[in-house]
């Protein structure tokens, strides 16, 4: 999973720049077309420069560096460092022989080869990144598996107490979410700003009027017009429905968004399950849904539907059930029952008792950017700053159902993607840990850095429960560079495996095991710094190996047991931290692993775990004592007058 929690400062510049903006309203804004205008992405598009607009969002973009290729020596000798956890000494001797064959043996000269080849494509071929159209196919477009669970993610909203139905819960959050679209489309968004400058914001062109499509043996993404696109597309039971959210060149009132979706959920038509629910289909395989999706456009009005649906500015799905627990609410956020969603678009989340939350379509763009749309919208909303509109007219034309021709081969395909979903998800586990005993604030405190002591927690916590470390993916940002998205942290290190042997010694002393929480700390923190500048271990590698031609032998490094292993990430972890999120999450990336997204907050820490029922209940007993132990461990210190971190 490859998201990064930043953003907050950015959210609220935004709304500082949206009260100054007088509303959206005039009609010249605003078009209609028959057949909207749209823009296509596939894995083949062309990262070359240009593609941007002049507006303060992409202040600094063209000045933006490129993403840099690592030098083969640093990267060789960090990869088979960074194995050492979890080899045993004859695995090891053999990945040391494998990465000494790269660096002078037999396989030198070609992986010298190979790191020419790279340096070429980054530097003399034109393009902006020698990565992004590889990373986006391989991670996203051309990877097969169900975007759920496997790759999509939710936010879980906290309550507004003074939006307690569904249809009012949705309506101030299309509000909030209009007005920073129109931040966005017009490129007056601050542009998201690290400690070395602007952050690329290519990505947020696809958060609205876009869908991935499915298509074999890559996907593409589609955005369309927003300008001529400004109807929204609402599932209820399984029903399509559509309506304007702009009439007579006015944006609807919130008031006015409530009542077209209450009139939704009054229709009879969508009081009961629909009785082939079509966007079960997106829920399945790629190949499958792309077979399905065919199948059901070759029908008639089928394709017509089908792009009402792509082209719209956003999908909000109303759902029946009122969820209490943050549990139950995050399980029926990240995957529902497949049939309420439309799982290729952006989508908000509304239940029945006002509860809220957002799913993100990962491929086009990680989590900083939807991360900062819905702190944004929450916060705004909160602070009263959104222009909710005051209007309440009574000629505003009915929402529309969007209606589907089935056959019996469409009606097959749903049988079947409704039977997979229910298999699929009917294996996997869930568990949030809901961490009060302290947070950022206290963290602070104690002199270190929160990401590496939360890191810290979660490789102690493991430890406990399997008795050993395994290989952990932290998501980093590369987004200073241009079309970057994200480098990987490998978080398992031997100073941090040290760490978790002396805390479960009952031999070592306090002294012992902070002298070894800080030398896993400082390797984090150097780790986690390098990969942020394009220095980590794994796309590199990736790289190198992408450039092999047919014939070429492959280097013993690749075929080596260790590379595999290594980069099986039974723990894929990421951090996006809002103080208006109850919690937020997403899937294991292998059958053997762990899906642990966690937030940081001034007085909490949250932790969502999934996995194949491979015990997330259990995973989140053993963070909350590691959480605990490790806060104990520093008070004990400081009582006893111990040095204090440096980290």
């Amino acid at each position: 999973m490859t998201l990064l929690g930043l953003g907050r400062s950015q959210a609220r510049s935004s709304a500082a720049r949206l009260a100054s903006q007088r509303p959206l309203s005039l009609a010249a804004n605003f078009k209609h077309a028959s057949a909207p205008a749209m823009s296509r992405y596939s894995s083949s598009s062309s990262t070359n420069s240009g593609g941007i607009g002049n507006g303060p969002m992409y202040e600094g973009q063209s000045a933006m560096p490129h993403l840099p290729v690592p030098a083969l020596e640093q990267t060789l000798k960090k990869y088979l460092r960074s194995t050492v956890p979890h080899q045993s000494k004859e695995s090891l001797a053999k990945t040391e022989q494998a990465v000494q064959s790269a660096l002078s043996g037999a396989d030198a000269k070609l992986v010298q080869t190979l790191q020419q080849r790279l340096e070429d494509r980054a530097t003399k071929e034109g393009r902006e990144s020698w990565l992004s159209e590889w990373w986006n196919d391989a991670a996203y477009m051309a990877y097969r598996d169900p975007v759920v669970p496997y790759v999509s993610y939710f936010y879980s909203h906290k309550d507004d107490k003074t939006r307690r139905t569904g249809p009012k819960r949705a309506a101030g959050l299309l509000k909030a979410f209009l007005a920073f679209r129109r931040l966005l489309e017009t490129e007056q968004l601050a542009p998201e700003k690290g400690k070395a400058g602007p952050l690329c914001m290519r990505s947020y062109k696809w958060m609205f009027n876009a869908n991935r499509i499915p298509e074999m043996p890559s996907d593409t993404a589609v955005k369309y017009d927003w300008k001529a696109n400004n109807h929204l597309v609402v599932l209820r039971n399984g029903h399509f429905y559509e309506f304007d959210l702009v009439h007579n060149g006015q944006e609807l009132s919130e008031a006015e968004i409530e009542s077209q979706l209450q009139a939704i959920l009054s229709d009879s038509a969508s009081s009961k399950p629909v009785a082939q629910p079509v966007g079960a289909l997106s829920s399945n395989n790629r190949d499958k849904w792309t077979e399905s999706r065919k199948a059901l456009a070759a029908l008639p009005g089928n394709q017509q539907a089908l792009e009402r649906i792509d082209s719209s500015v956003i999908v909000v799905c109303l759902d029946e059930t009122a969820p209490h627990s943050i549990e139950s609410t995050a399980w029926g956020l990240w995957c529902g029952d497949g049939k309420n969603r439309f799982y290729d678009k952006q989508q908000i989340i509304a239940f029945a008792n006002g509860k809220s939350g957002f799913m993100g379509e990962h491929s086009m763009m990680d989590g900083t950017p939807t991360l900062r749309l819905n702190d944004f919208a929450l916060q705004a909303l909160e602070a009263g700053k959104i222009d909710l509109g005051s209007t309440k007219r009574t000629d505003l034309p009915a929402p529309k159902q969007i209606s589907f021709n089935t056959d019996k081969n469409v009606e097959a395909k749903i049988a079947e993607s409704i039977g997979d979903f229910e298999s699929l998800m009917g294996r996997h586990d869930l568990a949030v840990l809901d961490f009060q005993g302290y947070g950022k604030g206290a963290i602070k405190k104690f002199k270190c850095s929160p990401d590496a002591w939360v890191q810290m927690v979660i490789q102690l916590a493991y430890f406990k429960m399997y008795g050993k470390p395994c290989p952990t993916y932290e998501s980093a940002q590369t987004r200073k560079f241009k079309w970057g998205r994200t480098e990987t942290i490998r978080s398992a290190s031997v100073e941090s495996k040290a760490f978790c042997e002396a805390m479960e010694s009952h031999s070592a002393s306090d002294a012992e095991r902070y002298e070894k929480f800080q030398a896993a700390v400082k390797q984090h923190l150097g780790y986690a710094t390098a990969a942020a500048d394009g220095q980590g271990v794994d796309r590199h590698l990736f790289g190198l190996k992408k450039l092999l031609k047919e014939g070429e032998k492959v280097p013993a490094i690749y075929e080596d047991a260790a590379y595999a292993a290594s980069s099986t990430w039974k723990l894929s972890t990421s951090q996006i931290s809002s103080e208006v999120f109850s919690c937020w999450g997403f899937g294991e990336v292998t059958p053997e692993g762990f899906g642990c997204a966690y937030a940081i907050k001034e007085n909490s820490l949250t932790f969502t775990l999934t996995s194949l029922k491979l015990g997330a209940a259990d995973l989140k007993h053993y963070i909350n004592e590691a959480a605990v132990e490790l806060r104990d461990l520093h008070l004990r210190l400081q009582q006893n007058d111990a040095p204090k971190s440096k980290a």
